[in-house]
């Protein structure tokens, strides 16, 4: 259950990279929004030269492949999420498996954190700030 709560506050955080740099969601090519996504995670994790560099390739593929799946499903909202939510299990596996320990107690409190925010803002959708 924790496992599927890091993952979903792992999309959520991707999501509200995107959005914070404008409201859109594809925002940016997915270099741009590994690297943005990257350089927050540093400094909230700390992370190394090396963790930099592998968390960076994780999250580069994860866009791709979301960008990918957004063009594949089509009008299929729900294939596209249950997609995009394997892909996110996946690469918070990745990421959770490069940090040490301290790391992964702060990753987890982030991405509940992240989650947190994800839910507050989706019970105000549809309305305008």
């Amino acid at each position: 259950m924790k496992k599927l709560l890091l993952i979903c506050g792992l999309l959520f955080s991707v999501i509200t990279f995107a959005q914070a740099q404008g409201g859109n969601r594809m925002a940016g090519t997915p270099e741009e929004r590994a690297t943005k996504a990257t350089a927050t995670l540093t400094e909230k994790l700390s992370l190394t030269a090396d963790q930099q560099t592998k968390v960076h390739d994780i999250l580069l593929d994860q866009n791709t492949q979301m960008n990918k799946a957004r063009e594949d499903a089509g009008d299929d909202r729900q294939a596209m999420r249950t997609k995009m939510m394997s892909l996110m299990q996946d690469n918070n596996k990745k990421i959770n498996d490069l940090l040490n320990d301290d790391q992964k107690k702060t990753y987890a409190a982030y991405l509940e954190e992240r989650r947190g925010a994800m839910k507050s803002r989706g019970a105000g959708q549809g309305t305008q700030p």
